[in-house]
Order: C-alpha cells, then sequence, then structure tokens
C-alpha cells in the first residue's frame, strides 16, 4: 500500500522544518521495511523530484530526504513494493509537466484492465508511461480527464474541472474493475500542479492537520532549531493505520476530496 502525505506551507524555506514537527504523526503510520521513498516539489516553478528505489530497514533518516528542500508544496511517498520492480520509474511520486501525483493502495483487477485503461489514454499521456505501476497508470487517467477539459496545462486550474477529473478517473477505474470482476480498489491520493493540492480519501485512510504557526522544537535538519522560531502557517496530509488519527488531526471521511489553495484555505468538496 506504501504511505503518502503532502504539505502546503506559507514559508517554503520551512517545508522541512514542518515535516519535521510532523514526523512522530507520520511515523506512526511507517512501515517496518519499505522498498524505496520519493518526494516531489517545485523550484523556481518546475516540478522536480528525488528518489530512493533502494530496500530500507528500519527508521528512515528524514533529515537525508528532506536535506535542501525549500518548496511551498510537497508530496513524498514511502514505497511497499506490490506491483513492479524496484526502480525509479516505479517509485512515486510521479510527474507529468506541472503535476505531481501520489497514491496510497491499489487499483483493483489491475492487470486484467491494464491494457485497455492504457489504450484509453491520448498519445502524449500513453507515451509518458515510464514504470509498469497502477499508480502511474491512474495518474495518467486522471491527467487524461484533465486534457478533455482543456485543462491539463492551465496555471489555474477550476477547483471544480479537478475534482471532475479525479471522480471521474475513479467512476472508470472502478467500471472497469466490475468488468474484470473485481471490487472497487484502494484510490486514496495526492494531486497538485504547485498552485493547488487536491487529496482524495477513498480505501485508505488519511488524517489532515492546519497549523497556524510552527512549533518551536528540536530536530535534526541542519538550522532547523532556529527556522523554527519563525511563523509558518501550513496544512499536513498523511496516511495513517490505525483506528484513530493522532492527536490534533481529523479524519478524511470516505469518499471526501479536500482541496488546498495558495492561501491555505482548506475546503472540502
Amino acid at each position: 500500500m506504501g504511505l503518502l502525505f503532502a504539505c502546503m506551507i506559507s514559508r517554503p524555506d520551512l517545508l522541512g522544518a514542518a515535516l519535521l514537527e510532523e514526523r512522530e504523526a507520520i511515523d506512526a503510520c511507517m512501515p517496518a521495511s519499505a522498498d524505496g521513498w520519493g518526494a516531489g516539489f517545485y523550484q523556481s516553478g518546475e516540478a522536480l523530484h528525488r528518489k530512493l528505489p533502494q530496500p530500507i530497514e528500519g527508521r528512515i533518516t528524514w533529515g537525508a530526504v528532506l536535506d535542501g528542500l525549500r518548496s511551498h508544496v510537497a508530496i513524498a511517498h514511502i514505497r511497499e513494493a506490490k506491483i513492479g520492480d524496484r526502480r525509479a520509474d516505479n517509485t512515486q511520486p510521479f510527474r507529468m509537466r506541472q503535476w505531481l501525483f501520489a497514491h496510497a493502495g491499489e487499483i483493483a483487477g489491475y492487470e486484467g484492465i491494464r491494457e485497455r485503461v492504457t489504450q484509453s489514454l491520448p498519445d502524449f499521456l500513453r507515451r509518458n508511461l515510464r514504470g509498469q505501476t497502477d499508480s502511474e497508470l491512474f495518474f495518467h487517467l486522471v491527467l487524461s480527464f484533465l486534457h478533455d477539459a482543456g485543462h491539463v496545462d492551465t496555471v489555474d486550474v477550476p477547483v471544480p474541472a479537478v475534482v471532475g477529473a479525479i471522480r471521474s478517473a475513479v467512476a472508470l477505474a472502478d467500471s472497469h474493475a466490475r468488468e474484470v470482476g473485481a471490487s472497487p480498489g484502494s484510490l486514496s491520493l495526492a494531486l497538485t500542479n504547485g498552485r493547488q493540492l487536491y487529496v482524495l480519501r477513498r480505501g485508505s485512510p488519511l488524517c489532515l492537520i492546519s497549523r497556524d504557526r510552527l512549533p518551536t522544537m528540536g530536530n535534526e535538519l541542519a538550522g532547523a532549531k532556529q527556522a523554527s522560531n519563525q511563523a509558518a502557517r501550513y496544512v499536513l496530509v498523511t496516511s495513517y493505520r490505525g483506528t484513530n488519527c493522532p492527536a490534533g488531526y481529523r479524519a478524511l471521511e470516505e469518499g471526501e476530496i479536500v482541496s488546498v489553495d495558495l492561501n491555505l484555505q482548506v475546503t472540502s468538496v
């Protein structure tokens, strides 16, 4: 299934400090071992990512993941490989132009529907597929609906267009799954174009917290202790595996989509 978390913050230089402040909540959902990690972020308006597609035993060193990361929005994913081998092309988050995406769960009946979903994509999206995973294919399915609506390259995409693309992709994946006798899969996800962040809970549980300031703390990121005394507002969403969200977080409802804008306004849509 893997673990995903996404954060949008008012101070790009304090992103690493904010994520480390929430480390206890994130670590509570961490698998005992993982098949790699990836982080997607933005610099000078360009979507970038860094990935470590190799086995990890024990606690992940967040300082290595977050070192030098300065971005107002980021998506990260810890991989537990179920589909595809260990390589960068199978490691989330995935990137297409200005879009970044991560998914926690599995598309039901994937092997039976993979070819028909792939063939339904526009040529330019089909050519962008690099790996073997259901998550990458689902990302491109969402993009195909954005493309149909004329918004795959829009800077400020209308919220209804993105929500519609996500819901249409979920409905189509479910329809294909039923055709091969599979039950609906787990499609919890995070999607951003650098200006808006969208999160869907569908199957895998997700928790959300919105903070008005970065609490005072000490952590392992160079310079973060000094930076922690400075003001920063942020919104963070993370996977969880227990029965309850960590203290202060709220659980997203099944089927709920949350959007976060550059003003850190959180809206359930």
